[in-house]
């Protein structure tokens, strides 16, 4: 399966969480035994890791995945434009790569 193109938003100093429902061929695929991690990046080819998604599988047999990160952890985060992938890697050690996209950062006035 190739991975699927999602762009979103992350106010700075604000708590950040998305659901997201994985399906195979319009049904929810069971993610027992998997585990997830996301990572953004200004560029692709950057050495340098902006943030870390806290990832998790919350509901394995409903597809079901969440990527969190604490409203001081986004705090930390300069303004800008970046790039992002999310995967999922087996029990057997294969990795797919489910999402990917670009992370707007919002500045933050109130702080």
């Amino acid at each position: 399966m190739a991975a699927g193109t999602y762009n979103f938003i992350i106010d700075q100093g604000a708590t950040f969480t998305r659901q997201l429902t994985v399906k195979e061929d319009g049904s929810a695929m069971d993610l027992t035994g998997y585990s997830v991690a996301s990572k953004f990046r200004s560029t692709h080819d950057s050495s340098t890791v902006v943030g870390t998604f806290t990832c998790s599988i919350s509901n394995a047999s409903g597809g079901i995945i969440t990527m969190a990160m604490t409203a001081s952890t986004t705090a930390d985060i300069e303004e800008g434009i970046y790039v992002y992938d999310l995967e999922i890697t087996s029990s057997s050690g294969t990795v797919t790569r489910l999402l990917q996209g670009e992370v707007t950062v919002n500045p933050e006035v109130t702080r």
